[in-house]
């Protein structure tokens, strides 16, 4: 009977990583520590879990069946010890993954009383536009905006944000005010991230639609620098409410249009673990979620 949870969940991130050098900093155990832990477990099992190579390392077929069988048990110790645990304070290490604007301008404020209450849990954001490796890079789970890539994926929609249209007064004053949907094809545009800004803004207005397809002039890879380049005077660009809410309240950006509605962004709690999803990602959403309902940028979602 296997005794130790810590080769376990170490076989686990070595399985996940492919690296047993990188499994073992994340663990705090050197190369050889890491390499010996796992050929004792492989030992006790009485097969081999790992193929190891010069050039990587990949779990055996027996290896993979185990893989998929430990980590909902690993996850399901996690939320047992959690559940009679004085104060069912959370513990450890969760890996929260989301865009950089998101994060920064709802997530940080909003996390920081689950934090308190949770003093012993450290939590890592990861924090870009760009999608990554979650399961390589064990994200407990990610924020997304837009549509999913992935429909078979766990994930949940947790909030709805609405799209607004934006241009510095500078840029107005040179190029004009906007007055329909169909005027911004004679505008400059800036354009964010793929996910989020699509290349035809679609508007409604009393039952009528109007669909305009734009090339940006300027684009960039993250939303922040999508709204820095408007607030510079580069163009217009439509991006989410919140993303440009501190800008539109101090006068560097103006919205326009405002008689039109964009459909709104949904945004996804996205678990690439599935089942095997521990305790504290669930809770750091359910805590999101019910500080989004106060804010009127924000259309919480039930969990």
């Amino acid at each position: 009977m296997i005794k130790d949870n810590f080769a376990l969940r170490l076989y686990t991130r070595v399985a996940r990583l492919g690296s047993f050098s990188a499994a073992a900093r994340e663990c705090g155990l050197s190369q050889s520590q890491a390499s010996r832990i796992v050929a004792d477990l492989e030992a006790e099992l009485g097969t081999r879990l790992l193929s190891r190579t010069t050039r990587a390392v990949v779990p055996t077929e027996a290896g993979g069946e185990f893989l998929a069988r430990i980590e909902p048990i690993l996850a399901a110790l996690d939320e047992a010890e959690h559940s009679v645990r004085e104060g069912r304070e959370l513990r450890g290490l969760l890996k929260m993954s989301m865009p950089t604007s998101f994060g920064i301008r709802d997530v940080i404020p909003r996390l920081a009383s689950f934090a308190e209450r949770h003093p012993d849990l450290h939590i890592q954001l990861q924090l870009g536009d760009r999608r990554h490796d979650l399961i390589k890079e064990a994200v407990d789970v990610a924020i997304r905006l837009g549509r999913l890539s992935d429909s078979t994926a766990t994930a949940k929609l947790i909030a709805t944000i609405p799209r607004v249209v934006v241009a510095s007064p500078d840029y107005l004053a040179r190029h004009g005010v906007p007055e329909t949907p169909d005027d911004l094809v004679r505008h400059r545009i800036v354009g964010g991230t793929a996910a989020a800004v699509p290349t035809a803004w679609r508007f409604e207005r009393s039952g009528k639609e109007s669909a305009i397809k734009l090339e940006p002039h300027f684009s960039t890879d993250e939303n922040e620098g999508a709204i820095a380049a408007t607030v510079a005077g580069f163009g217009i660009t439509s991006t989410s409410g919140w993303a440009c809410r501190r800008e539109l309240e101090n006068g560097v950006l103006v919205r326009l249009l405002p008689d039109w509605t964009l459909a709104g962004i949904p945004v996804h709690a996205y678990f690439p673990m599935g089942r095997a999803t521990r305790a504290a990602a669930r809770a750091a959403i359910d805590h999101l979620v019910a500080a989004w309902r106060t804010s009127p940028s924000i259309d919480a979602s039930d969990t």
